[in-house]
Formats: structure tokens, sequence, C-alpha cells
């Protein structure tokens, strides 16, 4: 059952990533606009009342607005990940691991995410045991 669901799981996130590159398409955004422009030049549209033209405009320019923001955010996505794996590769004691993490999948970046969060409740530990002994060495010297 267990590998049932990792199966699947991989499916939806090949099928999500091939969704997100369609979508943040140009050619996908033409053929969009395409649709709406034939859409509202429909003579339907010239038929309905003010407030349901400016409805349909309004719907239009929504649907068009999510190509453009996918777009968007694909390229800034893509530019924030070559960042963080070039800082990643460039020190030596960093784990490479979390490359090129855009690819990995749910799973594995909810295990990656369990190491550093345990290593930040440990990095906390040490640094209030530090806070505290200094402290204490303060105030035996006063």
């Amino acid at each position: 059952m267990k590998n049932l669901y990792k199966h699947i799981e991989k499916g939806f996130e090949k099928l999500t990533s091939i969704a997100t590159n369609i979508l943040g398409n140009s050619i996908t955004f033409i053929f969009a606009l395409g649709a709406v422009i034939f859409w509202l030049t429909n003579k339907r549209f010239y038929a309905q009342d003010i407030h349901s033209s400016i409805g349909d405009i309004i719907l239009g320019v929504t649907f068009l607005s999510l190509f453009i923001i996918q777009k968007s955010f694909n390229r800034f996505s893509g530019s924030l990940h070559l960042k963080v794996n070039e800082l990643v590769s460039s020190h030596k004691l960093a784990r490479n691991a979390v490359m090129n993490a855009e690819e990995k999948t749910e799973v594995e970046i909810a295990e990656l995410s369990k190491e550093y969060s345990q290593l930040a409740e440990e990095t906390k530990e040490v640094k209030e045991k530090i806070i505290n002994h200094v402290h204490k060495t303060e105030i035996g010297k006063q």
C-alpha cells in the first residue's frame, strides 16, 4: 500500500510539473488570449446587458492573468533555485542533498525539513547552554 502511494505521488508530482510548465508557456498564453478574444467577440456577448459584459471581461482578464502569473513564477522560481544551488555548491561544508530540491518529492523534502528542524533545535539548545554558562560565569565574577 505504501509503495502504491509513493508511485501515485511521484506520478502526481510529474503531472503538476508538466502542468506548471504548460501554464507558464508563452504559446499557451497566446492560445488562451485567442480563446478569450473569440469568446468576447461572440454575438451573444453583445446581446448581454452591461453588467454581464463587464463580468465576462473581468473573467477573461483573470483567466489570462493565470498564465502571466505562472510564467513569472516559473522564471522567479528557476532563478532562485539556481542561486541557492550556487550557494550550496560553493560552500565546502554544505550538504549537497539540498541541491535541486525542487526536483525532489514532497516526502523527500519533508524528510530533509525534519532533519534541518532537528539540527535547528540542537543548535538552539547549544546556544542556550552557552548563554547560561556565560551568564553564570558573569554572576560568579561579581
